[in-house]
């Protein structure tokens, strides 16, 4: 499991990390969670910066 925060006044998001590599993770998220193009992927220790580059249904493909 990992979190997106999407705005520091936000709650976060609630996701789970299907493929993750140094260059880019396959998230999925819950339901019907609008999110912006750019955010931050929070796992364990790590906090990246991403922004989407694709979208199937509950998956999404962000790179770093």
């Amino acid at each position: 499991m990992a979190k997106l925060i999407v705005d520091p006044k936000s709650p976060v998001v609630d996701c789970r990390i299907i493929d993750y590599s140094p260059g880019g993770a396959c998230i999925e998220i819950a339901g019907q969670t609008r999110l912006p193009n750019r955010f931050e992927l929070l796992f364990g220790a790590t906090k990246k910066r991403c922004r989407i580059v694709w979208r199937v249904g509950a998956r999404l493909g962000v790179a770093f």
